[in-house]
């Protein structure tokens, strides 16, 4: 199916529907949820996903998983989309968003499920793609493209600052100022909140906001100014470190 809501297929009687979708650039999905988890696969493009747990950036031919009933908004940067629609007992990879790796043959079934009838033969060829689809699903690696957001407002205000203008040399000191605490109060709330150290949390940030950049074709001399790195290698130093690949590497795979 192409370019249908998954609004008026939600009955259907299968297991698994797969849609296609084409979007423009800049184009936003508000804050929505659906009855059914979905996987989101980019075969083109950027997406980010806002949830109320934090932000997932998407880059080209990966995809997230999003749970059933978790409402989440979707800002598409030049993406073609084949999204499956899985019945929540069908196969459970947990109760929050996650990015996903997607192997060779999965991109393959990806597009070939959005050609099947919506009503495929469950014990005919159609039926098995849509087995083996689920189960690539299950095995798939977690990649760490998820920036966790504190539920604390004055915090979650601070982030949010940030994720609009990441600097990789802001200090936890500057933080904890702006909060009226100490530093010791300040890195144990921040843990508390989102999981991870504030330099963690940093870098993270830095290096899945900096995969859009990359994405939409920024060279990674103009990221690094941006960022606030002190050199393209420091910039590319940090993003091998969290995601085990040199940038050029990273999005070579992606095309």
């Amino acid at each position: 199916m192409r370019n249908v809501s998954i609004n008026l297929l939600d009955d259907t009687p299968r297991p698994v529907v797969a849609i296609g979708t084409d979007y423009s650039h800049g184009h936003v999905l508000p804050l929505h949820t659906h009855r059914r988890a979905q996987l989101l696969y980019g075969a083109t493009g950027v997406m980010q996903v806002s949830t109320h747990d934090g932000n997932w950036v998407v880059p080209p031919q990966r995809a997230v998983w999003i749970p059933a009933g978790v409402a989440h908004e979707v800002l598409m940067l030049g993406v073609s989309t084949r999204s499956l629609y899985i019945e929540p007992t069908a196969v459970d990879l947990g109760g929050r968003c996650q990015v996903i790796s997607v192997s060779p043959l999965m991109r393959h079934l990806l597009m070939a499920a959005a050609e099947v009838p919506l009503t495929y033969d469950e014990a005919g060829r159609d039926g098995v793609l849509m087995e083996l689809l689920l189960h690539e699903l299950a095995h798939s690696a977690h990649l760490p493209l998820h920036i966790p957001l504190p539920v604390e407002g004055r915090l979650l205000g601070l982030c949010q600052t940030f994720l609009r203008q990441p600097n990789i040399h802001q200090a936890p000191q500057h933080w904890a100022d702006q909060l009226h605490i100490s530093l010791r109060t300040f890195n144990r709330l921040f843990r508390q909140q989102t999981g991870l150290s504030f330099s963690q949390w940093r870098q993270q940030a830095c290096v899945v906001l900096a995969l859009a950049r990359l994405a939409e074709g920024t060279p990674v001399t103009r990221i690094a100014v941006d960022f606030g790195y002190d050199s393209p290698a420091a910039f590319s130093t940090m993003f091998r470190r969290v995601l085990g690949q040199a940038p050029s590497v990273w999005m070579d795979a992606a095309k």
